[in-house]
């Protein structure tokens, strides 16, 4: 893309424009609408300076341009001059992009016109300059002056794009059966226009279609770092290197754009133009320490007063000023090449964030040929290089590995970020292909392990999944890379683009190309079948039935091998085991809890077993020296929650659970008890919600703002 572009649209809106065709649900204008506008809102996205648009009406009721006095510019309007559109400019398009009542006007004339205004604002600046013709070619064209405009196109170097509502296009396999005469003939003029001054001819249906691609935005090359890459001390040692480099952005994240927070001003309506109705949030703060003294037992004080702070575990840990230093490494901007190991030592997982490209600064021939030697040396040995680069001074260091990369048209070094060993994590699992008993003595057939059957069957599914089409030569992937674009980024982008356009409509379905890798292939779905099912049954899948829900579900207790009916010895002295007159033992609370709950018929019963274990729990908390009683507090809070969910009593849970909470603000149980509020959240033992239990009226927003609220 280049630095200034100049773009002019000469859209057709003669009368027949408005009409609907070949059973379309648009009328011509508004089909080919689709294209002006993903090019325009492009345009505005972008938001360059050097990048300026125009817009000429053809086939208008009123004739309004500069050259409307010379004759042959007839029912021609000006409707945007060329400059950089805006959102207020692009708002007011619309409404002035409409079928007209006439089909006079000749297109060729708005050619010229359109030449004429884009010369006379680029003069003789680099600009790259191009114009649009869009019509679906019935009305009248005068085809006598075609080969001096042409010239004139080809001679400043304008390119001209003809797009036609069905105009044919043997490339792209489109005919229009029954075709005007007139239509002929002025797809003909067209035609030798395009080939004469080099420029672009097809159809609109064509161009629709390809708007249904993304956008890639092309950012330009700034170099991120300017200095000397060294190997070795030049100020020690006479045989040190210094190549005189720059840096580059290779690959870099591309990010949505972020919302800003805006509100509707006061008496304003909820939707006007241009965002007239709206106010930007701006946001204040300050700053409050506790003083008994002070109104709600709190004091402002002014940030010049308030210590830096660094966190240590949940600790906050106060270093004075004077002390900074010791938090900051005193560096030197520089690059410096520290070792080379060989290249199959370097794991992908390793490499951090973007990466970059280093090449020879420019026009530096002995910079040139110095890092020339550098990359061929590093890549005949198959090495690559470590570095630690200092973008500044007093910046904090980085580890990158320098990987050599040479093709026919750059050589350079590829950058990339290497963690510390602080960064690493280092996780072990057990292997997947073999299983070592605690003696010590590795199986290779086991229940576990995949079966040679198995590992044939899946391997035969996997073949058949492939997305590699070797039936063509050269094999083609059908989800290159190339093709692939982020739905996130792009879906954002395009809701800005159609709601910049159409402030009041509902958006419209997310396009295809970002849906088609979201949903396997049918056809590799039914080329797999069989092997799928092949799978199923060397695999022997079975359908695990659904859990069964019920207010009273009971489990199953095993029977002990003498018979005898402990459960029925214990409960003996009650009236059949329904009292509610019992008292659970807070030495044995969790046994005795379960085993009221082994028979959850007694809802008065279940009631007050609840309503004692939260006692207890109260108590532990109460009672506990710091955090000595907080995992036995939330091993029986877990097995109360997990209970009152199996049996659909979730709201007792919750009725425990909010009045802990209360009682937690207030300092009730032994003072502050934060510390076990944290410890609640963390094990997520929140209110049970409806989507864990159906007899459950907390919703899954209610759950999260209860766990959310602060102690």
């Amino acid at each position: 893309m280049a630095d200034k572009e100049c773009n002019v649209f000469i859209i057709d809106l003669g009368r027949s424009m408005g009409q609907k065709r070949h059973d379309r649900e648009q009328s011509d204008l508004d089909y080919s609408l689709q294209y002006v506008w993903d090019k325009v809102t492009n345009y505005v996205y972008l938001g360059r300076k050097g990048l300026v648009t125009g817009v000429i009406g053809l086939r208008t009721d009123k004739t309004k341009n500069h050259m409307q006095e010379e004759g042959g510019y007839e029912n021609i309007t000006l409707i945007q001059s060329i400059q950089n559109i805006t959102m207020p400019e692009l708002r007011r398009l619309p409404g002035q992009l409409h079928a007209n009542t006439t089909d006079s006007g000749d297109a060729l004339s708005a050619v010229i016109l359109a030449v004429d205004m884009i010369m006379k604002h680029c003069r003789d600046l680099k600009f790259a300059k191009r114009i649009y013709l869009i019509t679906n070619g019935t009305g009248p064209l005068d085809a006598d002056d075609i080969e001096q405009t042409a010239a004139q196109i080809k001679q400043n170097n304008i390119q001209l794009t003809v797009l036609g509502v069905d105009f044919d296009d043997p490339e792209y396999g489109f005919k229009e059966e029954n075709k005007p005469f007139q239509k002929q003939e002025n797809e003909k003029a067209l035609k030798k226009l395009v080939e004469l001054s080099d420029g672009v001819y097809g159809t609109m249906q064509e161009a629709i279609e390809g708007i249904a691609r993304p956008h890639i935005k092309t950012t330009r090359s700034v170099p991120t770092y300017k200095g000397q890459l060294r190997l070795g001390d030049p100020s020690t040692y006479d045989t040190a290197i210094t190549i005189d480099i720059e840096r580059y952005f290779k690959v870099s994240v591309a990010k949505p754009k972020t919302a800003s927070s805006f509100i509707v001003k006061d008496g304003a309506p909820s939707q006007a133009a241009d965002g007239d109705n709206l106010a930007v949030v701006r946001n204040a703060y300050s700053y409050s320490v506790k003083d008994e003294s002070a109104p709600a037992g709190k004091r402002d004080v002014p940030r010049e007063e308030l210590a830096k702070g660094y966190s240590y575990g949940r600790t906050a840990v106060h270093i004075a000023e004077s002390e900074q230093n010791i938090t900051r490494l005193e560096t030197e901007q520089n690059y410096e090449i520290i070792g080379f190991i060989p290249q199959e030592n370097i794991e992908r997982y390793m490499f951090l964030d973007s990466t970059n490209m280093i090449v020879a600064q420019k026009v530096n021939d002995k910079a040139a040929y110095a890092l020339s030697s550098l990359i061929h040396a590093l890549f005949e040995c198959g090495s690559v290089a470590i570095a630690r680069l200092v973008k500044k001074d007093l910046a904090d260091p980085q580890l990158t590995v320098l990987s050599p990369y040479i093709t026919e048209d750059i050589e350079c070094l590829i950058e990339n970020g290497l963690p510390f060993a602080e960064d690493l994590r280092v996780y072990r699992f057990p292997p997947l292909d073999k299983i070592i008993t605690v003696s010590g003595r590795t199986l290779t057939s086991h229940r576990n392990l995949p079966s040679d059957n198995l590992l044939s069957a899946m391997s035969d599914y996997v073949d058949s999944m492939s997305l590699i089409s070797k039936d063509v030569t050269p094999p083609a992937e059908r989800f290159a890379i190339e093709d692939l674009f982020s739905p996130l980024l792009h879906t954002i982008e395009g809701a800005i683009k159609y709601r910049a356009v159409h402030p009041s409509e509902p958006l419209p379905p997310k396009s295809d190309i970002l849906l088609e890798p979201s949903h396997q292939p049918s056809d590799l779905v039914d080329n797999a079948k069989a092997a799928l099912d092949h799978l199923i049954k060397v695999s022997d899948v079975k359908k695990v039935p659904p859990k069964k829900k019920g207010r009273f579900r009971t489990r199953e207790i095993e029977k002990p091998l003498s018979g005898l009916d402990v459960d029925a010895l214990l409960k003996k002295g009650t009236q059949n085991g329904t009292s509610k007159n019992f008292t659970i033992d807070p030495t044995n609370a969790l046994p005795e809890f379960r085993r009221v709950m082994d028979q959850p018929d007694d809802e008065e019963r279940v009631k007050s077993a609840v309503k004692q274990m939260g006692k207890i729990i109260e108590d532990l908390i109460a009672k506990s020296f710091g955090e000595q009683n907080y995992a036995q507090a939330l091993e029986m809070l877990g097995v109360v929650r997990s209970e009152m969910v199996d049996y659909e009593w979730s709201e007792y849970y919750n009725e425990l659970v909010k009045g802990l909470k209360s009682k937690l603000l207030k300092e009730e149980l032994g003072g502050d008890r934060r510390e076990f509020w944290y410890e609640l959240r963390k094990h997520k033992l929140g209110l049970i919600d409806d989507s864990q239990a159906e007899s459950s009226n907390v919703s899954k927003d209610e759950a999260s703002q209860f766990l959310m609220s602060k102690v």
